[in-house]
């Protein structure tokens, strides 16, 4: 149960910092004129995905820490092996049809999966 809060609260940091970064995306875009409904919406979908991309990967890494306490370490390296090449596999996949079919800027789509990186090391800088 401990690990499932911890889950949600580093969930929930990522979503503010993937929130802020996508706002902050959507002033350039606006400053250089080229703000419209595909960066609207690619600003969206890859928020979406970073968040749900992070959150599956906690949560299997959290099972994957349990089924290593039980001593089932190969289990649990399956687990995450599997989960990664799952979630890249979607990932790529909704990218690229969003994009395909015109519906999303590609940049605005893909640019909010890189600020889970820089969240997690804002975040980590001010934890005690």
């Amino acid at each position: 149960m401990e690990s499932r809060k911890i889950v949600l609260k580093e969930t929930g940091i990522i979503a503010v910092g993937v929130t802020i970064g996508v706002a902050l995306m959507y002033a350039v875009f606006a400053l250089l004129g080229r703000f419209d409904r595909t960066v609207l919406l690619g600003g969206v979908v890859g928020a979406l995905l970073a968040l749900l991309n992070f959150f599956l990967m906690a949560v299997n890494v959290s099972l994957a820490a349990d089924r290593a306490a039980g001593q089932d370490v190969k289990a649990g390296k399956s687990l995450v092996q599997t989960s990664y090449a799952m979630r890249m596999a979607v990932i790529f996949i909704v990218l690229f049809a969003c994009v395909k079919s015109g519906l999303c800027n590609v940049f605005a789509a893909v640019i909010p999966l890189l600020f889970v990186r820089p969240t997690i090391t804002i975040a980590e800088f001010f934890r005690k």
